[in-house]
């Protein structure tokens, strides 16, 4: 397999459309050269990068609402955070990510594309519970569900969406969870699929809708 970065395929002209198309260009350049470089990316991954992550990534946007304040937890080398905000510039996202390497990158990107709707914060979501909150969190191969829960939900106000990519575990990981799922308060969890006839196979995503958690409505019937 060579490790250069291949040539986009027809369906990203499609999905990376007007101004979109040379910020994905440019961060597939960032991610196959000094992505790989700082470790951010695996070697092996450049073959893949129009395929497995930015069209991956990319597909997402089919279920985010318009306009929204969405929040990418371990943002890592920006997918899907910085991907989303490229082919939706509408919306607002924050990149959220602990190690310093990793937000310096971020911010290189952001600088490099010219992303006026995007920040980068370094940090862990724990940190951000309660002085931040969100209209959507965004999650790829951060953590199971369970755990990725309680690191989420607390930055949704109520009504708010987890979008968190999960592959061919989806439904195991929300059956798995169910149980986090009451704690956590949430007002409903399924499983969608996006992407079809654009990326094979299309990306299946877990979508909870933040509710409030029990001692939440306790403290609300107490009033």
């Amino acid at each position: 397999m060579s490790d250069e970065l291949p040539a986009p395929p027809d369906i990203a002209r499609d999905v990376f459309a007007g101004e979109a198309w040379d910020r994905a260009n440019a961060f597939a350049e960032l991610l196959a050269g000094p992505g790989v470089v700082r470790g951010l990316l695996g070697p092996r991954e450049v073959p893949r990068i129009w395929d497995r992550h930015l069209l991956n990534c990319a597909v997402v946007a089919e279920v985010v609402r318009p306009d929204v304040h969405l929040v990418d937890i371990g943002s890592g080398a920006g997918l899907p955070g910085l991907v989303l905000a490229i082919v939706r510039p509408d919306i607002t996202v924050t990149l959220l990510e602990p190690l310093l390497r990793r937000t310096v990158f971020l911010e290189e990107c952001v600088g490099a594309l010219k992303l006026g709707n995007v920040e980068v914060v370094r940090g862990r979501a724990e940190e951000l519970a309660g002085k931040r909150v969100f209209d959507v969190a965004s999650a790829r191969a951060v953590a199971p569900l369970d755990r990725l829960l309680k690191w989420a939900m607390p930055l949704l106000h109520e009504g708010g969406e987890l979008i968190a990519m999960k592959g061919e575990r989806a439904a195991g990981e929300l059956a798995e969870a169910e149980e986090q799922l009451r704690a956590s308060g949430a007002r409903t969890a399924e499983l969608v699929t996006v992407g079809r006839g654009k990326v094979e196979p299309p990306a299946t995503l877990v979508r909870v809708v933040a509710g409030r958690t029990p001692e939440q409505s306790r403290r609300r019937r107490r009033r």
